[in-house]
């Protein structure tokens, strides 16, 4: 492949900043909310909410496996449906088909060490910051998908089997999530393995957050309700998208 092709799907693939990780929490609490808001509050049940968040990430990914170039608001619209559908997946595992927590979870973990284990061995690396094929880039999303998918069996059974409710569950992981942190500051470790735990570890911690922000009081939440959570995050996320293409527009002007 030409270093041109390289080049552009690199830039494809959002950077990896503090914002990054922001926006990834705020999309995965936000796919949380809007999972149970078709599935629950509108009664559509898990196997329609699956199938129509399905067709909904089919369609995305689609269009930003053509484009040629990234572009902010198709990476994030197709981040926010791998949560979403995430979310409404898992609940069929876990609910409708009676795996449990426990079990779905660990399904859902083997099938994505299973997908990082065959992109490393196509792709030789499964950096996001060295994504040299179109193929390379279908693994990175098949391992979106699961690992959002793998984060709501984790976040669920945190806050509801593990006996740490929503705000143990939250705190639980967002620890975690710091030490991984940290340890980016170590020599030695492997920057690659650390990307991917702490993304796989965000959607849980989004999935317990966003359980907090929906579930009633007398259930450890605090009750604003799937419409009112989703509405408040979409929020947060639309203007932490804007902003950056904003200041870039502004630019010229002040130079």
């Amino acid at each position: 492949m030409s270093v041109s092709g390289t080049d552009s799907l690199h830039s494809k693939v959002a950077a990896v900043t503090l914002a990054f990780w922001v926006m990834k929490i705020a999309a995965t609490t936000l796919g949380e909310t809007a999972g149970d808001l078709l599935s629950m509050t509108l009664g559509l049940g898990y196997v329609t909410s699956s199938a129509i968040l399905l067709a909904i990430f089919a369609g995305l990914l689609a269009l930003q496996l053509s484009a040629p170039r990234f572009h902010p608001l198709l990476f994030w619209l197709v981040v926010l449906a791998t949560s979403t559908a995430g979310t409404t997946i898992s609940d069929l595992l876990d609910r409708t088909l009676g795996l449990g927590y426990a079990t779905g979870a660990s399904l859902l973990a083997g099938c994505l060490a299973l997908v990082l284990l065959a992109w490393r061995w196509s792709e030789k690396s499964i950096s996001v910051s060295h994504i040299a094929s179109g193929r390379a880039e279908v693994f990175y999303w098949t391992a979106v998908l699961f690992s959002n998918t793998l984060g709501t069996a984790l976040g669920d059974f945190l806050a509801d089997d593990s006996g740490l409710g929503f705000i143990g569950g939250a705190l639980l992981i967002g620890g975690l999530i710091a030490l991984t942190a940290l340890a980016t500051r170590i020599k030695g470790i492997n920057r690659v393995v650390l990307f991917w735990i702490a993304f796989v570890l965000t959607r849980p911690f989004g999935a317990t957050f966003g359980d907090l922000l929906t579930k009633p009081l007398e259930k450890g939440g605090l009750g604003f309700g799937t419409v009112g959570s989703s509405l408040v995050l979409f929020a947060i996320l639309a203007t932490l998208l804007a902003l950056p293409m904003l200041q870039r527009r502004a630019q010229p002007a002040s130079s």
